[in-house]
């Protein structure tokens, strides 16, 4: 069911609120203190807390009684994962892009995702070294600060596409096949480490396709959303589809749906698509 453009443009506000608060006052000026490094080596700030901290307040009170999942709380506690099956959760990223963030880099996003029963309903990335806000609702469409967004330009020959793999998750031998593959496509670079910045390229055209083998929630619900409305595909390499509570690994995306099966072949091992 759509959903009130009122809730829509009431959860926009509160994104660019919270950032404009909390997130944007700190950029360039984190102190060491407010930088800590937390599991697999990544980092989390005083901005990344309390933004989500904040985000959890405002979207509570605008769906008294739907769940919160945030990253950070997951950190600490990953069996709050487990209410993305509810009748409805919010899903939080409250800062994507930290390590860019803290290296003075304008590459980062907020993100928000509306789930019902473990799917993705609507969602929201906020860039705001460019104020846009992507909205994407599941059955209505992609927009750019109220532009209806399509997906057009990838070119038809694998040949003539550029793309972006993100190494640092997979597993050595699915690297090593896939960097044995990167002459086929006209170039495949590490992306920006920002799902709210790659996602966004790749429905404009900056890039062709995307491959990920992590694949978690806050990162990828908002952004496959937003592709899959304006006409792209992001699937498992095996060519189920993704879903926020799926615990697999592996996420191929293309800026055009008919180009999925074409790049997954030329791109991904056989290893990979078993898994």
């Amino acid at each position: 069911m759509a959903q009130g453009r009122d809730l829509i443009d009431r959860v926009s506000e509160a994104v660019r609120e919270t950032c404009a608060e909390v997130i944007e006052p700190r950029f360039e000026a984190l102190a060491t203190v407010e930088v800590r490094t937390k599991e697999a080596g990544e980092l989390v700030t005083v901005a990344d807390v309390e933004a989500e901290r904040l985000l959890t307040r405002r979207l509570g009170s605008l769906l008294p009684g739907a769940a919160v999942v945030g990253e950070e709380a997951c950190s600490t506690r990953p069996e709050l994962l487990s209410a993305l099956g509810s009748e409805r959760a919010w899903l939080i990223d409250p800062l994507d892009g930290t390590a860019n963030f803290v290296e003075g880099g304008e590459d980062w996003a907020v993100m928000v995702a509306l789930c019902e029963y473990g799917r993705s309903v609507v969602s929201w990335i906020w860039q705001p070294a460019i104020a846009a806000m992507y909205v994407a609702e599941a059955g209505q469409g992609a927009v750019r600060n109220e532009e209806f967004l399509s997906v057009q330009g990838h070119p038809a020959n694998p040949a003539l596409w550029r793309g972006a793999v993100l190494k640092r998750f997979l597993p050595a031998e699915i690297a090593a096949e896939i960097d044995s593959r990167r002459g086929r496509f006209a170039a495949v670079g590490p992306g920006r480490r920002c799902a709210g910045i790659d996602y966004p390229a790749l429905v404009e055209g900056e890039l062709d396709f995307l491959l990920f083998w992590r694949t978690l929630p806050w990162d990828h619900a908002p952004g496959v959303l937003l592709l899959e409305e304006a006409g792209g595909a992001a699937r498992r390499p095996t060519g189920s589809p993704y879903r926020p509570t799926d615990p697999g690994s592996g996420l191929f995306a293309t800026g055009d749906s008919s180009m999925w099966t074409l790049g997954r072949n030329a791109l991904i091992p056989s290893a990979m698509m078993s898994r």
